[in-house]
């Protein structure tokens, strides 16, 4: 790898030694490039996050618990992948200590349009 192309491969471990951050947040920014963001997020006792304005994907890296988004309420665990459209309120409810996920924002602000 040269200088100034990003890394290929980061673990789970690299990424959670990242947390928290110096002010305090629960996730951090892992991989960035055009309109792609990767981040961990480890939230602790209460998921506190908002809706967001681009499309969400979670892969669960640690943990189980119940994933709600919208009016849609489902268990889920580790491996298990997750998806947010923008603008839906979601959150993590009743989870393991160790839960952790990797977070993927994409596309543009607004989401994608519903496939048919």
């Amino acid at each position: 790898m040269t200088e100034g192309e990003p890394r290929v491969r980061i673990s789970v471990e690299e990424a959670l030694a990242r947390l928290p951050t110096l002010e305090g947040k629960l996730f951090a920014d892992i991989f960035k490039r055009g309109d792609l963001t990767v981040e961990i997020y480890t939230p602790h006792g209460t998921d506190p996050q908002e809706p967001h304005g681009r499309d969400e994907i979670y892969f669960v890296a640690h943990g189980e618990g119940l994933f709600v988004c919208g009016e849609t309420r489902q268990p889920f665990g580790t491996g298990d992948f997750l998806f947010a459209p923008a603008g839906i309120e979601h959150r993590f409810e009743d989870f393991s200590d160790d839960f952790a996920v990797w977070a993927i924002f994409f596309g543009p602000e607004g989401g994608y349009p519903a496939e048919v």
